[in-house]
């Protein structure tokens, strides 16, 4: 594991909940849209995160970091190969995509809406607000435990630098 892994996996989680929290923001935005430019009510959106393998093996890691200051070849700090079947250490986290999810929407019965149908019901999109405002808080706590752990990495790395 190089100096700046740390950093870089408390990176890749900082951006993958900005995304997060992007798109529960845009979902309470829209509790109430009807009418979209692709036709019909707002379709909830939902981040799809997956753990970002690292090319170094976990063990590799644990064992190599006993002796690697030891060495003085170009080498000091090449990562090993992998092997089939071993376990990687996670490097941080993807965001695969960010899914509309197709949910039955809420019925609405106001025939006076522009929206209203001919029974005079308005299709609304069916967005929890109350789950949208626990996934909100769970993001930003996991937000602010990123930046957290990226500033005890950081400073960490100055004492070390000090030294």
């Amino acid at each position: 594991m190089q100096i700046f892994d740390t950093l870089d996996i408390s990176a890749s989680g900082l951006s993958a909940q900005r995304r997060k929290l992007t798109a529960i923001s845009s979902n309470i935005a829209n509790v109430d849209t009807t009418r979209t430019d692709e036709g019909g009510p707002y379709k909830r959106r939902r981040v799809v995160m997956l753990e970002s393998p690292q090319p170094a093996r976990f063990s590799a890691v644990l064992a190599g970091q006993q002796n690697r200051l030891d060495l003085t070849d170009a080498g000091h700090f090449a990562e090993p190969e992998s092997r089939p079947g071993e376990v990687f250490a996670g490097s941080g986290v993807l965001t695969q995509e960010v899914r509309e999810e197709a949910v039955k929407p809420r019925l609405v019965y106001d025939p006076n809406h522009p929206d209203a149908r001919e029974d005079g019901y308005v299709v609304y999109p069916d967005i929890n607000v109350v789950t949208e405002m626990v996934d909100l808080i769970t993001a930003s706590r996991a937000y602010e435990a990123n930046v957290t752990a990226m500033s005890a990495a950081k400073d960490m790395t100055n004492k070390a630098l000090s030294i």
